[in-house]
């Protein structure tokens, strides 16, 4: 019998000042049984550092990028349902990026493995040609600190201000500083 997702219940009450962004998102996660807490939680960076201001153009949503092959691990779609941002996390191969960069006005990714610099480096040239391409890197340290605030109710605070990015649970505060390899801010 195969195992099944284990559901997460999250708030994330983000104040994103550098984009005007300010909202608390009720979020749901199935977390796949392979998945770590670690990525989980790097879902749900990238989930706040994304989200919309509003719907008017569609909602960001988390896909099933561990249980269907052809899906990131986030998407919005318009509301036509045409993808415009497919989110990434970890290290997906260069066929993949340029496959999704063809389909939709925006890619990003979120790596957060200490092997991150290995990856890219390893397909960076290959990657030139997608314009609408942006990578960020989340240092380890700070991934495998964010995952410790992982827990099957979780209400975290995402404050984003000049740059800087704080993530919360009430007790402890982890600031995470993304490294962006490739593409344009925003």
């Amino acid at each position: 019998m195969a195992i099944k997702a284990t559901i997460y219940n999250a708030t994330v009450q983000l104040s994103d000042i550098d984009r005007g962004v300010y909202a608390d998102h009720p979020v749901t996660i199935a977390r796949h049984p392979s998945e770590t807490d670690e990525r989980m939680l790097i879902r749900l960076l990238a989930f706040a550092l994304n989200v919309p201001a509003d719907n008017d153009h569609g909602a960001l949503e988390f896909a099933k990028d561990m249980w269907e092959a052809d899906e990131p691990g986030l998407w919005q779609k318009d509301l036509t349902g045409r993808i415009v941002h497919w989110i990434e996390v970890g290290q997906p191969d260069e066929k993949r990026l340029l496959r999704a960069s063809a389909r939709v006005d925006r890619v990003s990714v979120y790596s957060f493995s200490a092997s991150t610099p290995v990856w890219w480096k390893g397909i960076a040239a290959n990657l030139t040609r997608a314009r609408n391409l942006t990578v960020w890197q989340i240092p380890a340290e700070q991934s495998q600190a964010l995952a410790a605030l992982a827990q099957r109710t979780m209400e975290l605070q995402v404050t984003v201000q000049d740059g800087a990015i704080w993530v919360g649970d009430g007790q402890r505060s982890i600031e995470v500083a993304p490294l962006r390899l490739c593409g344009q801010q925003g």
